[in-house]
């Protein structure tokens, strides 16, 4: 392989890979022969590959950490507290995230597409892309915010519950549209592996945060309210800080300003962002369901703040809507509580694995390719006419 041609999971220390177009990496790793040659070959893949999932880990642990903490601090302002944000954070937001999350993974597809067949100059324009269709769907999601009380008693919560996080929820607004402008910023950076950068700005906001929630929600006892500002805040921290990193013209062709072309193909890309959202948020329903199972089995055991922590890790561990049925099964009506729920859990995630391996082994994945190929020909020009470095 050339000096120039570098692969994605290249050893080198440059953040940014510089795809060849046409360039074959069949011969990457030479045949293994023996067991202490697969190893070999185990450890240095291994390597490349936490190079690269490890920034990402911690990227999402602190992004995540946002609201757990946050979680925290509420359990300790009131048990009405922790339940009413609970409720906006687990199902009104964690929903409302879900569709954000999954539509603007079709930037994360579009991206690496683009970027592997060497047309860099369309990672904006799909950045852009993203950017109009998931603000118009805040929009539309903001009614879940506005009419949350109403929602919550029509899904059988208690009156007192449903008003307090009723009243929670308008409050969250800002953060919805920082969701919306974050999630395909991060996809935008991750295709041009800048996770680093993700990282080090998510970082700094989980420390202010800490210190900013225990000042506002307990030190001055602003409460919720404390709540609302120091998350809507930190979000936008997050989504300025990255902004501001792109502008600066760290990345290249990548980013070359707004752009016209991005209102082109928005039907197209309007039809890849449901497709993608529709896998999420199937999982994100099956995990708010999993939060009114929990504090069901809380209620009746007394334990609302042991329920409140089941509800907040579900969020990251429920995969499969049929995890419903077998938390329901096992958590209530066989009277297994927690420990039911986590059974069922678990139960769905065998299921999903098994799934998984088969719609890989079936998939014809040279068929994908050409249809990703034609996809990045119809909406950004022949690939073969494109320059295939990144500046820096």
């Amino acid at each position: 392989m050339d000096s120039g041609e570098r692969p994605l999971l290249s050893t080198g220390d440059q953040e940014g890979p510089t795809p060849e177009q046409g360039t074959n990496y069949d011969n990457d790793i030479d045949p293994i022969n023996g067991v202490e040659d697969f190893v070999k070959k185990f450890l240095i893949e291994s390597k490349k590959l936490w190079r690269l999932a490890g920034p990402t880990i911690l990227l999402y642990l602190c992004q995540y950490s946002l609201g757990a903490i946050t979680q925290v601090f509420a359990g300790q302002v009131g048990v009405l507290d922790l339940a009413a944000f609970a409720y906006e954070n687990l199902v009104i937001a964690g929903f409302s995230s879900g569709i954000l999350y999954g539509m603007g993974s079709a930037v994360e597809t579009l991206c690496g597409q683009a970027f592997g067949a060497g047309r860099v100059d369309m990672l904006g324009v799909y950045l852009q892309r993203s950017w109009i269709i998931l603000l118009a769907t805040s929009l539309v999601l903001c009614f879940l915010y506005i009419f949350a009380e109403q929602l919550l008693k029509f899904l059988g919560e208690s009156d007192e519950i449903a008003k307090a996080a009723g009243d929670f929820a308008p409050w969250m607004l800002p953060q919805l549209f920082a969701y919306a402008l974050n999630y395909p910023i991060s996809k935008f950076l991750q295709s041009q592996r800048k996770m680093m950068v993700m990282c080090y700005i998510s970082a700094v906001a989980l420390i202010l945060h800490t210190v900013f929630s225990w000042l506002l929600m307990l030190k001055l006892g602003w409460g919720l309210v404390g709540a609302a500002v120091v998350l809507n805040v930190s979000w936008w921290f997050i989504v300025v800080a990255q902004l501001l990193y792109i502008l600066s013209g760290s990345c290249g062709r990548a980013w070359s300003g707004l752009s016209w072309e991005a209102f082109h193909n928005l039907w197209e890309f309007l039809k890849l962002s449901i497709a993608s959202a529709v896998m999420l948020s199937m999982n994100i329903l099956a995990w708010a369901l999993m939060v009114f199972l929990g504090f069901n089995a809380g209620i009746r055991g007394g334990c609302w703040s042991r329920m409140a922590n089941v509800g907040s890790l579900c969020e990251y561990w429920v995969q499969l809507h049929i995890w419903d049925s077998f938390s329901l099964v096992l958590g209530l009506k066989l009277g297994l509580g927690v420990e039911g729920i986590w059974s069922g859990m678990l139960s769905g995630t065998m299921i999903q694995t098994c799934i998984l391996f088969i719609i890989i082994y079936r998939t014809d994945w040279n068929k994908e390719a050409s249809v990703s190929g034609d996809r990045i020909r119809k909406w950004g020009g022949d690939t073969a006419s494109a320059e295939n470095d990144i500046e820096k």
